[in-house]
């Protein structure tokens, strides 16, 4: 069987980058014998809606070429698809986004040469894929790598605004800018296996994946395909403490400090007790100011073409 592959391009991703890698993604697909159909995106969601359209048109694979938000408007149309029975086709990345921390995950080379490469390949690998509920989204939305509530949340509202710089600089500055910003951490409560946890938390990261915010290991550890969510809990610090958390974050390392809990589960359950909650999934604002989020994780749930 000849795979027929989808490419979903968000052209505006990476300030722009992935409207002027088309040419170039057009050449390399051609130079592998691939036969595909590349469609542009017009507006929010829109990703989500070809995604689902390719799936019951019988595409095998359907590209995101973009960055985090383009795979999961991606990924949230085939898992749409697989939920009402219209297609099951596999999913793949061309890393030509701003953070492209979904794709990392994934163990999908950054490089758009090496991407299209394993495209070609064709080999698949099952992996999980989260849902959080709650927030702008009682209904539920998709994720594939990770729930961000409170402080990393916040550092990606604001990355967002930045129009002069991109990639991981953009949220290194962002970071500085929320240390003022964000300060007064909610009062919380964290609920899993049967164990619940109450605290001042200045952030709570859900992670089927390792990475977020281009270069921040939040879960280096964490394996997409391993049926468990790696929960990292960092307890309310002062300024200074939260400068001196960021570099163990960019090496992963910390796990261990004391104000870091690392926690393994399948579904958590974060409420607001004082406070309220901004949270993120895959870097799509979820809430500015939720009560209540629902983390789970829904096992193989999703085939991906990535490196061997």
């Amino acid at each position: 069987m000849v795979n027929r592959y989808k490419i979903i391009v968000n052209p505006t991703a990476g300030r722009g980058n992935a409207g002027r890698s088309i040419p170039a993604i057009e050449g390399l697909l051609r130079g592998h014998g691939l036969q595909f159909d590349l469609v542009r995106t017009e507006r929010p969601w829109h990703a989500a809606e070809l995604a689902y359209d390719a799936a019951q048109q019988g595409f095998n694979v359907v590209v995101a070429a973009g960055g985090d938000g383009t795979s999961n408007e991606v990924l949230n149309g085939l898992m749409r698809a697989r939920e009402e029975g219209v297609g099951r086709p596999a999913m793949g990345f061309l890393s030509v986004g701003r953070g492209n921390d979904l794709a990392f995950g994934m163990q999908v080379p950054p490089a758009l040469t090496d991407a299209c490469e394993v495209l070609a390949a064709g080999h698949q690998r099952t992996v999980d894929v989260g849902r959080v509920s709650g927030g702008d989204y009682p209904q539920g939305r998709c994720f594939g790598n990770g729930v961000g509530i409170g402080f990393d949340a916040v550092v990606g509202f604001e990355a967002l605004k930045m129009k002069w710089l991109t990639g991981f600089p953009s949220y290194i500055v962002a970071t500085m800018k929320t240390v003022f910003l964000y300060f007064h951490a909610p009062l919380v409560r964290i609920e899993h296996d049967g164990q619940t946890l109450e605290l001042r938390s200045l952030m709570v990261s859900l992670m089927n994946g390792r990475r977020m915010g281009g270069g921040f290991l939040m879960a280096p550890e964490g394996k997409p395909d391993d049926g468990m969510l790696d929960v990292c809990v960092a307890r309310e610090v002062s300024r200074a403490r939260i400068f001196g958390l960021v570099p163990h974050f960019m090496k992963g390392t910390q796990a261990s400090q004391p104000e870091i809990q690392m926690i393994r589960a399948q579904r958590v359950d974060v409420t607001a007790l004082q406070g309220a909650l901004p949270a993120h999934a895959d870097g799509e604002t979820l809430c500015t100011a939720g009560q209540a989020l629902t983390i789970e994780l829904l096992p193989a749930a999703m085939e991906i073409v990535a490196a061997e």
